[in-house]
């Protein structure tokens, strides 16, 4: 894998998803290059409390980039190259199950992969490297994330599985019914393989899938998703997210990812 040097602009990295183009108010934007590419748009990085944060809208500023088009590998590595040790990913998302309410915060566990197509590895020769994905998503940080949701009263379910789909047309009702009945709980188009990919680069993640919809295979009387209802439901709850995200950022501890070193010695190389 190509090397880097880190540029020590921030600790923490924000993506933002559908809905979600600007975070911090008092930024400094940084083009970053990377080997795979340009990212999405430039950081913009700025300060919450005593920390350095990068954000980056992960479709660009102005959402001009598909689901199946956004260049993962570079906004990633952008994003350890910047310094970044823990990544929080929020994303919009459609609920699988009926308790699941729109405006509701998912803490994400898992996922499952329903993707094609995308790069989604920084190993890709000549030693074959195999990184662990059965656990994604940093348990530190969802603990930190329920218990700030919580005393925020923000409703928030603890764990949820999101079953990732390519984009970016949304599911058949055939599909829907199927996720629903797997016992699935969020889907989404973004989170693979942004979440795989931090990993790779022993960054640790946070999943925070906002539920916009019940997604249409769900119940009989649900009219289908379309983008425009997404973004409406998203911009509502915006307000929540940014203190949600102001008040974690602030306790997440100013120390490295706790999987630096640790997921590259545990993988398999062959």
């Amino acid at each position: 894998m190509t090397s880097f040097e880190s540029l020590n602009k921030a600790q923490i990295g924000v993506f933002g998803g559908s809905g979600f183009y600007k975070f911090l108010d008092d930024v400094e934007e940084i083009t970053v290059e990377t080997p795979f590419g340009s990212p999405s748009d430039r950081y913009f990085v700025g300060k919450i409390g005593d920390k350095n944060v990068a954000f980056l809208p992960r479709h660009g500023r102005n959402h001009s980039i598909p689901p199946q088009k956004i260049n993962y590998r570079a906004n990633v590595w952008g994003m350890k190259q910047l310094g970044v040790q823990q990544i929080i990913s929020p994303c919009a998302a459609g609920s699988l199950q009926k308790e699941i309410e729109p405006g509701s915060f998912v803490i994400l566990d898992q996922y499952i992969d329903r993707t094609k197509g995308r790069e989604d590895t920084f190993y890709e020769g000549p030693i074959a490297t195999h990184v662990s994905a059965a656990e994604p998503y940093s348990d530190r940080l969802r603990q930190l994330a329920i218990k700030t949701a919580k005393e925020l009263q923000i409703p928030v379910y603890d764990e949820g599985t999101v079953v990732v789909i390519n984009g970016p047309r949304f599911s058949t009702k055939a599909e829907s019914i199927w996720f629903t009945k797997m016992g699935w709980e969020i889907i989404n188009m973004t989170q693979y393989p942004e979440v795989h990919l931090a990993k790779e680069l022993e960054l640790e993640t946070l999943g925070i899938a906002l539920a916009t919809d019940y997604d249409c295979g769900l119940e009989g009387d649900v009219d289908p998703v379309t983008h425009e209802q997404v973004i409406k439901v998203f911009e509502s709850n915006l307000s929540n997210l940014r203190t949600f995200l102001f008040e974690l950022i602030k306790v997440i501890p100013d120390e490295e990812s706790c999987w630096k070193n640790k997921v590259i010695k545990s993988s398999r190389f062959l």
